[in-house]
């Protein structure tokens, strides 16, 4: 009969353990223990559970007499005798053919009866039995997942033999190639068993999440992956998951509980379902199933689950005090979420704070194929398409991988990949995971990347683009560049970002800006909504191939105006989070009539015009009886972005306001429409690039709170020049005294009523004297794209220090 101390000796409660037993029982299991403890009365709920402690598996080792023939096997592959498949699986053998102690399967069985009468079910119940090694989730150990774990164990024979199989992985053939790699000695490295109750995940849904977005590093968001039934299916990259992204900084927000910042939304296809199988099936303990077509096209998770699921994460992480990996499952009976593992987020974190690197691809041909993209790099090699892992020796060092998914077997080819691409997997998939920690150009989940490149030769691979990773077919040219942001001098005059595209603004969250001087909302709609806003209120007047363009685009929404809405807002939400809590200034749209023909169902709604680009275009369109519903549309994804996800960092800016009197048609229309300005902090600007804004420049700022310059359709209206016309190129010239003079009547007349000046435009980065005249003559803030912010910041520094010096001698 085993005694109470030997049994604490062979096995541990969750409820007894902390961050401090990693040695005793792994990080896994160590972790699942502190949260127990710590984080169980703020809400983060874990599935009841025991761990088997190194001393146990130590005592199996010996009481055996394996530690000899297990030394003797690594001997046999160090000195070239047997190849790791060979001494693998004999080890492996040698383990499964042992018997546990009778102290510690007298333990296990005691523990797991204990846990089956405190869970309600003294018939035995559902458990997950997982590996937990001593020496996982190390910063310089990171690929977790080595060891094996098993899922819907039930009976006290299963749950030892499952034990007795997590031992035997130890010594998985990846994991010990790993541990010679890193050096570890194999007999030192202990493993420990977590046994936990099942939560019934597969009558309902499961994911992975990180507090830190993986592909940019960015701080503040959380990133939900997550796919119907048991969690096996997204961590093993065996499926397209659904992926939700939430922005930290207002989740624990208690003036404003009622907020939703969920930043993105993506549905997965989320084509097969690990589920329990029956006990005698063929397939063990789950199986998988082909996912309802309904279920495919509708998101797993509601917004309060997403919400719930973030608190939680956001708490885990305020714990540990560092970005955390972490699983989750959705009980189906009762609909509790529960988190399964928590590890330290080790590859995103860790990137070097002072240093960003961008990769610029200078050819933009038709992709091949696109996917995931997984970081932001490029890379470039010859093709190769691989089934097995068994058939990596085909793969050239620096050639390019394409196979269906990857897991752990797969790491020492990927390790010499010059680029990956699968038909599988999400964003926390293992071929994800792995490709960041080993700084390898990923695009994965592309449906099916092994057949359309099964004739490819040579491919570039890009992650430079946004979200959307592209295959290009042969070589083509791109660089990588280094910003150093360790020296950046500090400017009276605000320097800020133009920004268009959602995912894009994260790539620059660690340049020190001063907020985001121009957001474009039609880029978000015509990238990212598609349609055009009529075509989606009124579906029936357009045509057949458009309509179903639209019910394609809305799957997963309940209707076509939450569509755009929810689309929209979450775009805008995402740029404005980037450099939150600094200003986000928000143009409203500016598309010109045949930029918004081009929309899916576009043509149905607008006339043709001779010079759309002084024609029907911004304000002139948001009063208007047939654009105003659009407009409205516009207006709710506004109110949503700032009420509901919680960005009222955001300012509106009302682009091509000709006259005084469409100034206020157009605040009266969005006052209509819940937009009043005042109300919540809620800020109007005015592009100030029509002449009359100049010349009004007084007036104007009586109905806006600031101005931002457009000197592109300043100069074009100032000199009467088509900006777009290549025999008069030479005559567009921002540097014109007549263009000069109507840029300090704006700024005079703004700040003559307290008003702020902004300038958006490429000039000050192409033209330092053109950023020396607007610091001369005191503009507030310029807006530049990213890839010259720093050139921009040092000429305006320059400026300042110039005009200072010269005020001093005066």
């Amino acid at each position: 009969m085993t005694t109470p101390a030997e049994t604490t000796t062979w096995c541990r409660w969750f409820a007894d353990l902390t961050n401090d037993d990693v040695a005793e029982v792994g990080g896994k299991n160590a972790s699942l223990g502190e949260m127990v403890r710590e984080l169980g009365d703020l809400g983060v709920q874990v599935p009841d559970g025991f761990a088997t402690t190194a001393d146990a598996y130590r005592h199996f080792l010996t009481d055996n007499g394996l530690d000899d023939k297990i030394a003797k096997e690594i001997g046999r592959f160090r000195d070239g005798s047997n190849k790791l498949t060979t001494i693998g699986r004999r080890i492996r053998k040698l383990i499964l053919d042992a018997d546990l102690p009778h102290p510690l399967a007298e333990a296990v069985v005691s523990h797991y009866e204990d846990l089956s009468h405190r869970s309600g079910e003294p018939g035995g119940i559902d458990v997950a039995v997982r590996s937990s090694a001593t020496a996982e989730d190390l910063p310089d150990a990171s690929f977790a997942g080595q060891q094996d774990s098993y899922l819907n164990i039930r009976g006290t024979d299963a749950v030892l033999d499952a034990v007795r199989r997590c031992y035997a992985s130890l010594f998985n053939n990846r994991a010990i190639a790993y541990r010679e790699e890193k050096g570890f000695d194999h007999l030192e490295v202990a493993l420990s068993v977590g046994i936990q109750r099942m939560v019934r995940s597969d009558q309902a849904s499961a994911g992975v999440m990180f507090t830190i977005d993986t592909e940019t590093g960015f701080p503040d968001a959380i990133l939900i992956n997550a796919a119907y039934g048991l969690g096996e299916s997204v961590v093993g990259g065996l499926v397209d998951p659904d992926e939700y992204r939430v922005f930290k900084p207002v989740l624990d927000d208690i003036d404003r509980p009622d907020l939703i910042p969920i930043l993105a939304k993506k549905i997965g296809s989320k084509a097969t379902t690990i589920v329990y199988s029956d006990e005698k099936g063929a397939e063990g303990p789950t199986r998988t199933i082909d996912t309802a077509t309904a279920d495919r096209d509708r998101f797993v998770l509601d917004d309060a689950a997403i919400v719930e699921l973030a608190r939680a994460a956001l708490t885990i992480e305020h714990h540990y005090g560092r970005p955390m990996d972490i699983e989750w499952a959705k009980d189906g009976p009762d609909g509790d979420l529960f988190i399964v593992q928590a590890r330290p987020e080790t590859i995103s974190s860790s990137r070097h704070a002072s240093i960003l690197h961008t990769f610029e691809i200078h050819e933009h041909p038709e992709p091949l194929i696109t996917g995931e993209a997984i970081g932001q790099s490029i890379g470039s090699g010859p093709v190769t398409v691989i089934d097995s892992p068994a058939d990596g020796d085909k793969l050239p060092d620096g050639g390019v991988l394409v196979t269906g998914m990857t897991d752990p077997d797969w790491v020492p080819i990927m390790k010499r990949a010059g680029a990956i691409v699968t038909d599988h997997g999400g964003r926390t998939s293992h071929a994800a995971i792995v490709s960041r920690e080993l700084g390898v150009t990923a695009v994965i989940g592309t449906g099916n990347a092994t057949e359309v490149l099964a004739k490819a030769k040579h491919v570039t691979v890009s992650c430079a683009e946004g979200s959307t990773g592209k295959v290009y077919k042969g070589a083509l040219d791109y660089e990588m560049v280094d910003h150093d942001l360790s020296d950046i001098p500090e400017t009276h005059t605000k320097v800020m970002l133009n920004v268009a595209e959602p995912d894009g603004a994260l790539r620059w969250w660690q340049l020190p800006t001063d907020g985001i001087g121009l957001a474009r909302m039609e880029f978000v709609v015509g990238q990212h909504v598609q349609a055009h806003p009529l075509a989606l209120l009124h579906p029936d007047k357009v045509d057949a191939d458009a309509r179903g363009v639209i019910d394609e685009l809305v799957t997963g929404f309940p209707d076509h105006r939450t569509y755009f809405v929810e689309t929209l807002a979450r775009g805008l939400a995402t740029i404005a989070a980037s450099q939150y809590p600094h200003k986000a200034i928000v143009r409203m749209s500016d598309f010109k009539t045949n930029e918004y023909a081009d929309l899916v169902g576009g043509s149905r709604f607008e006339p043709h015009e001779e010079n759309p680009m002084i024609g029907w275009r911004g304000a002139s369109r948001y009063y208007h009886d047939d654009y105003r519903d659009g407009f409205a549309l516009e207006c709710e994804a506004i109110h949503w972005a700032r009420e509901r996800i919680g960005l009222d960092n955001i300012v509106v800016m009302i682009p091509f306001c000709r006259t005084l009197d469409e100034a206020d048609a157009v605040l009266a229309e969005m006052a209509g429409h819940g937009l009043i300005r005042g109300a919540h902090g809620l800020e109007v600007y005015v592009m100030a690039e029509i002449p009359s804004n100049a010349l009004l420049a007084e007036e104007f700022a009586s109905r806006f709170d600031g101005f931002s310059i457009g000197s592109n359709d300043l100069t074009q209206l100032v000199l009467g020049v088509d900006r777009d016309s290549d025999i008069l190129g030479s005559q567009f010239d921002e540097f014109d005294p007549a263009v000069r003079k109507a840029i300090e009547m704006v700024i005079a007349g703004a700040h003559a009523k307290g008003k702020p000046v902004g300038l958006c435009g490429q000039a000050p980065s192409d033209h330092p004297s053109f950023a020396e005249f607007l610091v001369e003559v005191g503009v507030d803030s310029m807006s530049v794209t990213p890839d010259s912010f720093l050139e921009v910041k040092r000429h305006v520094s320059t400026a300042e220090r110039e005009r200072a010096a010269g005020e001093r001698h005066r």
